[in-house]
């Protein structure tokens, strides 16, 4: 897990998922800081990660600082979403 005091965001990712390596870069290269959680290690995570994707363990999944959950988005998508609530 990757902790950051001035994340904007959460990614819910598994160290496997080629989605949330290319994501997690992209976030990085825009200067956004990432709180990143594996869902394999933490069950409690796997367990909200099902809960906003219909059951699936879907990543990566990023929560906002407003409770709001989008699955697999794009740099564009998270950069909008991070523009619309500043």
């Amino acid at each position: 897990m990757t902790a950051s005091p001035t994340a904007q965001l959460t990614m819910y990712t598994t160290p496997w998922c080629g989605f949330c390596k290319r994501l997690k870069s992209q976030l990085g290269r825009e200067g956004i800081a990432v709180n990143e959680i594996d869902i394999e290690r933490d069950p409690s995570a796997a367990d909200y990660v099902m809960k906003v994707n219909g059951g699936n363990q879907t990543v990566p999944t990023v929560v906002f600082a407003d409770g709001t959950a989008v699955t697999n988005p794009s740099l564009a998508q998270v950069k909008e979403k991070l523009t619309m609530r500043s």
